[in-house]
């Protein structure tokens, strides 16, 4: 498929909100950890991270990203827009790496390669945007039988996931924190495409704030990133960054890719072939994910290996 200027403003918005948020992860972790060192962390419920300068850094690189990526949304489709954000992974892991200590093995680093290479594909078979005239229309397809009801048990797992594991899980499994902010994700996205057209037809002459759908809309996005902030910050004070970056980004983009499949049947005007592509470009993501999970850990294990032989080398001699 050709390649329109409003996709190129997309691509362009969208890199650069990847740049901005995997940037963010880092130096929000950095004032978790200042902050946590002089009151209650984070992942033990604590809010002093709200007193912290570099915390407040971080949060504003990532508002700069995600207007960014809002603004994106506006001219590409969402299936194109959001597998992009694998090169925050790519960001977040390299400075983590440098910044926090947290090693970065090789197989983690073709891991990161293998989901660059997955979202490329997407992105190069993605079907072209949907003419949408009015944010009435977008109403219209949020309230349709299909969308409602992946929305329905979307906020009823977040409700299962708050109520009953965040209590008993949430401290050892990585995937409660994140299972929440994804499901939340992928309808602030729904949204936020919504609003993104709203303010583009405003623009250009066709006031899209007269609607209350509007204002619906907005209210959903509030709610749903607060509650997202509010997650991601336990799960990046408790566990490693170069995983949740991208365990985070594999099941916010499935997610969204499933929600923008049956609200704006991104999938309609394609044929078999290049849904079959972008499926094996998803697929590649996922492998890279799951090497880069399962091979976290030998970095560090291999330093702390070798740090105890030192003693007992000097003890020979």
């Amino acid at each position: 498929m050709g390649v329109s200027a409003d996709n190129l403003r997309g691509l362009a918005l969208a890199l650069s909100s990847s740049i901005f948020i995997g940037s963010s992860f880092i130096v929000k972790k950095k004032g978790l950890k200042k902050a946590g060192s002089t009151g209650v962390r984070a992942g033990s419920g604590g809010f002093s991270y709200l007193h912290e300068p570099l915390w407040w850094f971080g949060m504003g690189t990532m508002i700069v990203g995600e207007a960014a990526n809002f603004v994106a949304y506006a001219f590409a489709p969402a299936i194109l827009v959001t597998p992009l954000g694998a090169l925050s992974i790519i960001v977040s892991a390299v400075m983590a790496h440098f910044m926090l200590n947290e090693k970065l093995h090789a197989f983690g680093i073709l891991g990161c390669i293998l989901c660059v290479v997955g979202s490329t594909t997407i992105v190069l078979h993605a079907p072209k945007e949907r003419e949408i005239e009015s944010v009435k229309e977008v109403w219209y397809l949020a309230t349709e039988p299909g969308f409602l009801v992946y929305a329905c048990l979307a906020v009823a797992l977040v409700a299962f996931l708050i109520i009953r594991l965040v209590p008993r899980y949430g401290q050892t499994h990585m995937i409660v924190y994140v299972g929440i902010c994804s499901l939340m994700g992928s309808l602030t996205v729904m949204s936020v495409k919504a609003i993104s057209i709203a303010l583009k037809l405003t623009v250009q002459g066709m006031n899209q704030f007269v609607y209350y759908q509007t204002w619906l809309l907005t209210a959903v996005v509030i709610i749903c990133i607060l509650t997202q902030m509010n997650y991601l910050n336990k799960a990046l004070d408790t566990y490693n960054t170069a995983v949740i970056s991208p365990v985070f980004y594999v099941m916010f983009t499935t997610l969204t890719i499933l929600a923008s499949m049956i609200m704006f049947k991104d999938w309609d005007s394609q044929d078999a072939t290049q849904i079959a592509t972008e499926l094996c470009g998803f697929i590649t993501i996922l492998s890279g994910t799951f090497l880069l999970h399962k091979t976290k850990d030998l970095g560090n294990s291999s330093r702390r290996n070798t740090e105890p032989n030192e003693p007992n080398a000097t003890s020979n001699t």
